[in-house]
Order: C-alpha cells, then sequence, then structure tokens
C-alpha cells in the first residue's frame, strides 16, 4: 500500500503520465498508455479517444477482461446530454486497467511502453495495476488533462 493514502489522480494525456496524488503531492507516478488516437477529448463510441476532464474512480473490477480495472465515471451529465443533441453514443467503460488477460504478460510489456493501443482506457503494466488498485478507494476524483 503507498502511502500517504491517494486521494486524487491527476493524469497528462501529452505527457503519458498518471500521478497518484495526497493533496498537491505526488506520491508515485506511473508511465501511460491511452487510446489509440488520443489527441482530443473523447466524444463518442468508438473514437479511441480517453476522456478529458474530472471524474471519479466508480468501482474496482477484479473480474475485468484485462488484468484488473478500475472503472472511471465517464461520461458525465454533461457529454450525455450532449450525445442525445447530437444523436450519438457517448461511449462508455472507460478504465485505468493493466495487459489484456488473453495475452500473455511477457510479450506486451515492451510494446506497451511506446504505442498506445486502448480503445480510450488508460493502460499501466500488471504489476502497476496491482499496486494503482490496492491504494486507490472507490469514488477518488481522477483529473485528465490534455
Amino acid at each position: 500500500m503507498l502511502t500517504p493514502p491517494i486521494d486524487n489522480i491527476l493524469v497528462e494525456k501529452a505527457k503519458r503520465r498518471m500521478h497518484l496524488r495526497n493533496g498537491e503531492n505526488v506520491v508515485k507516478t506511473y508511465r501511460i498508455s491511452l487510446g489509440k488516437k488520443p489527441m482530443g477529448a473523447k466524444v463518442k463510441s468508438g473514437d479511441n479517444k480517453t476522456p478529458e476532464g474530472d471524474y471519479t474512480i466508480e468501482r474496482h473490477n477484479p473480474k475485468s477482461k484485462f488484468h484488473l480495472s478500475l472503472r472511471i465515471s465517464y461520461p458525465n451529465a454533461e457529454q450525455i446530454e450532449a450525445a442525445k443533441v447530437g444523436n450519438y453514443e457517448p461511449g462508455g467503460d472507460i478504465m485505468i486497467h493493466g495487459y489484456p488477460n488473453k495475452v500473455p504478460a511477457f510479450l506486451f510489456k515492451f510494446w506497451h511502453r511506446w504505442k498506445d493501443w486502448t480503445a480510450g482506457c488508460i493502460a499501466v503494466t500488471n504489476d502497476e495495476i496491482e499496486e494503482i488498485y490496492a491504494a486507490v478507494k472507490d469514488g477518488t476524483p481522477i483529473t485528465i488533462k490534455p
């Protein structure tokens, strides 16, 4: 368990960094992979973008198709309303997760560091998601910046 306790998460998409924080103090930083088309905010299902904005960690999922996952509260009410007005699906199932369970971790480890590969999620290594999963509680705020 990381100490001090984690009370917020900051993601910097352009830097491919995720910071677990206590107040403004960074407790731990991780190199991340993002959606396959990371520039710009997620708008709709299938755009392969990682959302931007303020969300929360909704729940822990030990039975994910990836090695553990933490669900992010995308889309928010404003994004849902914009999707209704624009007549499109905003997407969902945005997570912080490890590698796909169907791919041996040793094959994925090096590729992960050099390529954005998710459908809009934030990916870390399997060892890292285990640490994050244990340190972050449901309800923790997460800010995702461009």
